[in-house]
């Protein structure tokens, strides 16, 4: 039993849950200080139907993607060893998958809030959407990133039961954050991708160009951030949060190169994860130590 949920949490890379999750505690934490929650945490439940609905779309997204992917992924040398290619989860018990994962982000909706329910087919939209983006488009990071990006969103509206635009600026930083790493993480697969008629912004502009578009996208993320300390109405904590993610991210390209990719797979996996859960945790002391709402 233990084998087999541990091929269906490989199978949704439950590790990657860190690129995600911390920005939709970010949202979270934003959102309860605005309703003047002590110390930025709203109720235990919010807390824990927030988690639910993180899992239930996360798991339903990559589930999709790996379903709609898998004849795909067969042909990849680098993915042929993912749970449906390799026959360790079959296609109708991948679709299972994904019908229970749905049903655990709609029914935490749900217990959230009205506007939660009613927004949970257009994330659901979203999140399905990207699967088909890179056999037409070679904005597909720009989709992946808008899938991240909805995190403090959805966050912020299941704290508050509405809207305030400010939140998209933290929005719009992941999606920006998520599309420059996911332009590295496609440097792997440029040949792959060429032969598979398969669009990607490495495919068109090649390895040296899409290092500077990965660049470009992260001192974009960097600059929204900074407007949100404004927005917020932020402090110093925030700022060195800022400081240090924009140090990691400069380190990230430092080691990957036109003429060297070896690291990558460090630069995506543990330095993208040490910019969420910073960016994350140094925002929810200056939300804690200062108080009050913006």
């Amino acid at each position: 039993m233990f084998r087999r949920i541990a091929v269906y949490l490989e199978m949704v890379k439950v590790a990657h849950t860190v690129f995600a999750l911390p920005f939709a505690l970010t949202g979270m934490f934003l959102a309860a200080r605005e309703i003047g929650a002590p110390h930025a945490l709203p109720s235990g439940k919010t807390v824990f139907y927030i988690l639910l609905a993180m899992v239930g779309a996360r798991s339903a997204a990559m589930g999709f993607n790996r379903l709609v992917d898998a004849d795909i992924d067969s042909r990849n040398p680098r993915t042929s060893g993912r749970a449906i290619p390799a026959g360790q989860v079959s296609r109708p018990m991948a679709s299972v998958f994904i019908l229970m994962s749905v049903l655990l982000l709609a029914l935490s909706a749900a217990k959230l809030n009205p506007l939660c329910l009613a927004l949970t087919p257009v994330l659901l939209l979203l999140l399905f959407s990207y699967s088909y983006m890179k056999r037409f488009t070679w904005a597909s990071h720009l989709v992946l990133g808008a899938c991240l990006g909805a995190s403090p969103v959805a966050a912020w509206i299941a704290v508050t039961g509405g809207f305030d635009a400010r939140i998209l600026v933290v929005s719009f930083a992941v999606l920006f954050w998520v599309a420059g790493f996911d332009v590295l993480y496609a440097l792997q697969d440029i040949d792959f991708d060429r032969r598979e008629g398969l669009h990607s912004i490495p495919r068109i502009l090649g390895v040296g160009r899409s290092l500077w578009v990965a660049r470009g996208s992260h001192v974009a993320m960097a600059a929204l951030l900074l407007v949100g300390y404004h927005v917020f109405g932020l402090g110093g904590w925030y700022l060195a949060g800022l400081g240090l993610c924009s140090a990691v991210l400069a380190y990230e390209h430092g080691i990957v190169r036109e003429d060297d990719l070896s690291r990558l797979n460090v630069a995506f996996f543990n330095l993208n994860g040490v910019v969420s859960i910073a960016f994350c945790l140094f925002t929810y002391l200056d939300l804690a130590v200062r108080g009050g709402p913006s």
